[in-house]
């Protein structure tokens, strides 16, 4: 991988608690624990032993992700603010705070990185 483009976001994903209990064994496949972090720009985000957010994580966060790099307001789809949102997983176990931070980099469609 060559990653060539400097994003224009950076998400933060914390886990903040549990629907169910205090522990996630025998309910989330990731093991996640209070406190963990996963960041990334484009790419699925990434905890500080390297391994990735959960699939099925993943496919509820993109579109809001998407939707904060195009300008969107969170707070006007459920959002704690205009770059922040509490979920939970799909398998109901694990609840999750996205926090989107501008980088200052130019947006990859209006800064025209698209083209050569």
């Amino acid at each position: 991988m060559k990653k060539w483009y400097d994003e224009e976001y950076i998400f933060t994903i914390e886990v903040t608690g549990y629907l169910r209990g205090n522990h996630t064994e025998h309910l989330c496949r990731n093991g996640e624990e209070i406190g963990d972090k996963y960041t990334g720009t484009y790419g699925c985000p990434v905890n500080e032993q390297g391994y990735g957010i959960c699939q099925k994580m993943m496919q509820i966060l993109y579109g809001d992700m998407q939707a904060v790099r195009s300008g969107g307001n969170l707070a006007l789809v459920g959002g704690t603010g205009n770059n922040e949102k509490d979920y939970v997983c799909p398998d109901g176990c694990v609840c999750f705070h996205m926090t989107a931070k501008k980088t200052g980099a130019e947006n990859f469609y209006t800064g025209k990185y698209y083209e050569e």
